[in-house]
């Protein structure tokens, strides 16, 4: 990776941070999106104190106008852009909306990858060969489809539902994505980390916070739920990839709603018409 710039978003703790710093020790400078400026500057010290090469753009990815504002600073950091990782998430409890008015599991698993992908994606283009990386979940085996007619959870909420559709739609924009990408050097890989003990569920309470608690001495190391990550973005055979779902460095089995491509193309353009981008 030496000579590469990446950039990951979600860096700030957990599988991020875990994949940032593995990263810069294989020759990567990296490029932190976090949301809170502490525990990014502590993440990009981390790095630096390696003896590696870090910076940080902050952003909230539940909010357009950020994501506009990063990408913005981004394309003035990074004259190339080899790897972008999306990897920033969460799982809420009950139905909210972002400043947006979106429903903020959906805005910030998927609409955020879409958005900052797009806005990043000629910078990649110019840089190919380059890859794409976007960090799904096995739980978007808990989706039987996207709910195109209820997109902003009005209809009733359950906050795994929701997560397992923005972790579907993940995989569903990866697949659009490398379609769209084909002949331009440009791959596009999706990968369920596994189930790692990290901040995720954080924001929590009640029952669910007990069973997140609970569960946590079982759980995947932060540097074990990166491996895979790190390996789509850095390994020499993953540059011949593309459109496929990864678990423990070899391709995963999707449900049938995950190859939906009719479905796909369907949610590259609603989510283009929810985030003001010509399609």
């Amino acid at each position: 990776m030496q000579g590469k710039t990446v950039v990951i978003t979600g860096a700030s703790t957990g599988i991020g941070r875990a994949a940032a710093l593995e990263l810069s020790r294989l020759g990567a400078r990296m490029v932190l999106v976090c949301r809170d400026r502490a525990k990014g500057s502590a993440a990009a010290d981390a790095i630096r104190a390696a003896g590696g090469r870090a910076e940080l753009v902050l952003a909230d990815l539940s909010v357009q106008a950020d994501i506009r504002r990063a990408a913005a600073e981004l394309l003035a950091l990074a004259p190339r852009i080899d790897v972008l990782i999306n990897n920033a998430g969460a799982i809420f409890q009950t139905r909210t909306l972002c400043a947006d008015g979106h429903e903020l599991t959906f805005a910030t698993n998927h609409l955020s990858y879409f958005l900052l992908t797009n806005l990043l994606l000629g910078r990649l283009k110019e840089s190919a060969p380059a890859r794409i990386v976007n960090v799904a979940s096995v739980a978007h085996r808990r989706a039987k489809a996207i709910d195109f007619d209820d997109l902003r959870a009005e209809q009733g909420y359950d906050g795994w539902e929701r997560y397992g559709m923005s972790k579907l739609a993940n995989i569903l924009f990866t697949r659009e994505l490398a379609r769209r990408l084909t002949g331009t050097a440009v791959t596009a890989n999706s990968v369920h980390p596994g189930v790692v003990a990290t901040g995720f569920g954080a924001n929590s309470t009640g029952l669910l916070r007990l069973l997140v608690k609970a569960a946590r001495p079982f759980l995947l190391t932060p540097e074990e739920g990166a491996d895979t990550v790190v390996y789509l973005a850095s390994s020499p055979e993953a540059s011949a990839w593309t459109g496929k779902y990864f678990a423990k460095r070899a391709e995963s089995k999707l449900t049938k709603a995950a190859q939906d491509d009719a479905a796909a193309r369907r949610l590259w353009s609603v989510s283009a018409g929810l985030t003001g981008l010509d399609p």
